[in-house]
Order: structure tokens, then C-alpha cells, then sequence
């Protein structure tokens, strides 16, 4: 793909959306991989159908989309539930992202990816990688807020994703979320500056530039 790609990612509730929705506003194409699973298992979603045959009628609702929670139940609980979910999604994913970036137009795009470094399935579209990053405390009283779940049930969810610290290593770029709204528009701001200025000069993921990333799981 001829546009340059930053991966933007971050553990749950640490600002992601928020990000990205600034980037958005200073005219840059975002790609949110969660809107397109979320339109893939909506009503009459592309993905509905494997969903149906693989896990019966019990995981879709009324109205004909993915019960979430149902199904958000049954993937914790269940390791293999979550691989068979993964191999429908994943792939339909990745497809619906690569055409979106391959029509993308800008200085560049934004590819955002909760798990980008657990899975690693996006780091080869990607020139820089860039986390949101919070303190575990603020994910925690966030999540609760804004999902109304226990804070077990947080806990469990950040359990699944990688350490603060793991992230933290492995990201290019990180825009610290720990103050004001206006605190991380400002710093996507200034990190707007520095791509358009930079990302025009660097040559894509792939070429001949060897690519640092391959150690990472």
C-alpha cells in the first residue's frame, strides 16, 4: 500500500478512541479495527452467518446480530471458543482494514489495533507504532465507569492483554493519558506535526529497511 500506516494501540481503557478521534479531526484517515468487527457481527454482518453455524442461534440476537455479551461470556471462559471466534473475525478483519488503507488518502493513516503487539498480525502494514498509554489505576476506575463491569471483570480483561511495561517496550511512539482530555489532544497534535514532517521520507514496512519488529510475539 502506498500510504504510510501508524498502528495505534493501547491496553483497554487508556484513550484509544479518544486519540483517535482527535486524528480524525486534523483530517487523517483512522481505521478502527473494533468498528469493523463491530459492523461485521451487526445485523446482517458478513460475519453473522459463520457465527450462526459455528456456535449455534443461541449467540445472535433478536434483531439478528452477535449477542456480545452472551458471547463475551462464553470466549472467557472458554479458550477454544475464542480461537473459533478469532478464525471467523480475524481474517474478515484484516481484509475489510487493507482495502480501507488502500484507499486512504493523506500524508497518512492511523490503523488502530487493541491487541497490535499481542497478536503482531498488523505490525508489517505498519511505519511507526504508537501506544496510548494510562497507569493501570486509571484503566481500572475508566472501564468500570464506562462499561459498568466489576472490577474483576477489568482485571480480567487486562489480564488477557499485555503489561503496561511490555507495551511501553515495544511501542515506537507514546502519548502519555494520565491528565485532561485537552492533555492528550495536545500531545496527538504534536505528534501530527511529526509525522507529517517525517513519515514522507521513510521508506515503507518491507522494503529495504530491515525491520525491527519481528521478534515481537
Amino acid at each position: 500500500m502506498a500510504i504510510k500506516v501508524v498502528g495505534l494501540t493501547g491496553g483497554i481503557g487508556s484513550g484509544k478512541s479518544a486519540a483517535a478521534s482527535r486524528f480524525a479531526e486534523l483530517g487523517i484517515a483512522v481505521i478502527d479495527t473494533d468498528q469493523i468487527s463491530h459492523q461485521l457481527t451487526g445485523i446482517a454482518g458478513a460475519a453473522i452467518p459463520a457465527i450462526h453455524d459455528t456456535f449455534g442461534s443461541q449467540l445472535i440476537n433478536a434483531e439478528g446480530a452477535l449477542d456480545r455479551q452472551a458471547m463475551r461470556q462464553l470466549v472467557f471462559a472458554d479458550a477454544a471458543a475464542r480461537q473459533r471466534l478469532e478464525a471467523i473475525l480475524h481474517p474478515m478483519i484484516r481484509q475489510h482494514s487493507t482495502h480501507l488503507l488502500q484507499q486512504a488518502q493523506g500524508p497518512y493513516a492511523i490503523l488502530v489495533v487493541p491487541l497490535l503487539f499481542e497478536t503482531g498480525h498488523y505490525l508489517a502494514m505498519t511505519s511507526r507504532t504508537l501506544l496510548v498509554d494510562c497507569s493501570e489505576a486509571q484503566q481500572l476506575a475508566r472501564v468500570m465507569q464506562r462499561n459498568q463491569l466489576s472490577a474483576d471483570a477489568v482485571r480480567a480483561i487486562m489480564a488477557t492483554q499485555l503489561s503496561r511495561q511490555q507495551r511501553c517496550t515495544l511501542a515506537d511512539d507514546i502519548i502519555a493519558n494520565n491528565d485532561t482530555l485537552a492533555a492528550l489532544r495536545q500531545q496527538v497534535d504534536a505528534k501530527h506535526r511529526d509525522y507529517v514532517a517525517t513519515l514522507a521520507n521513510r521508506p515503507l514496512q518491507g522494503s529495504d529497511e530491515p525491520s525491527r519488529r519481528a521478534d515481537v510475539p
